[in-house]
């Protein structure tokens, strides 16, 4: 059976965090959080008259822990280490294949930042507790023998540069922006969706027919992720254009 993915933090878990943090006068922090669980915490914030601070290990991070503190909080840093991981250059692993590694050591997606994939090696953020265990674990991705360790040096890492696509699409259903953003059919994308394989707007999705809009972030186990961009005006044959941002896999 397919991995399922892990539920995401709720709302309720962000404001007791945030009431802790009022309460305490201290900072507590969160897992990592998905962008949209991002947006849960700002709110938590707001609604507890606490500030809130996201941070991911390194500028641009995608995954951030969330920080909530009071004027009068002790300043705590972000619980968060980096590692860098690198391997032989002929058997450079895949991000799936590291995130596989990682998980097969039991570390859960919420205690895992970014991986940031370089050509020679990749940066990993993790909680802090974590990070000696990993250094000392994660020996192998794919086919690639690994060496890990804890570093505070970090190159400069950018966002992923996507490749552009355009097409059209009958409609904006899910099964059909998974299948032509990833060149396979309309059948083997419901398949995809059906078995927990695809998440939509960070959240595991197993509806075919979910409905796609603008802005909206499609990751696909094993093919990568999908930043829909924009839809254009229906053509004369009643198709939608549709723009997207297409990272990871080209398999």
């Amino acid at each position: 059976m397919p991995r399922q993915g892990e539920p995401p933090i709720e709302f309720s878990r962000l404001l007791e965090l945030a009431e802790q943090a009022d309460r305490q006068e201290r900072s507590r922090f969160t897992p990592f959080l998905t962008p949209p669980e991002a947006e849960l915490a700002i709110a938590a914030s707001k609604r507890m008259r606490v500030s809130v601070e996201l941070f991911g290990g390194y500028e641009g991070a995608e995954r951030r822990m969330a920080r909530f503190a009071t004027p009068q909080s002790e300043p705590e840093s972000f619980p968060i280490a980096s590692l860098e991981i690198s391997w032989p250059r002929q058997d450079a692993p895949e991000h799936r294949d590291l995130l596989g590694g990682l998980m097969g050591l039991g570390v859960k997606r919420a205690r895992m930042g970014d991986i940031a994939l370089l050509p020679d090696k990749a940066y990993l953020f993790v909680e802090t507790a974590l990070a000696e265990m990993i250094a000392g674990s994660l020996t192998e991705a794919g086919r690639a023998r690994l060496t890990v360790r804890i570093t505070d040096t970090l190159p400069e890492l950018t966002a992923p540069v996507g490749e552009q696509q355009h097409f059209t699409v009958q409609t904006p259903r899910l099964d059909a922006i998974v299948a032509d953003g990833f060149h396979l059919s309309r059948g083997n994308a419901a398949e995809l969706i059906e078995a927990g394989a695809v998440k939509l707007r960070h959240a595991p999705m197993l509806r075919p027919d979910a409905r796609v809009e603008a802005g909206d972030a499609i990751s696909v186990r094993g093919f990568g992720r999908l930043m829909i961009e924009e839809f254009g005006e229906p053509t004369r044959k009643g198709r939608l254009p549709v723009r997207i941002t297409r990272f990871g896999s080209n398999r």
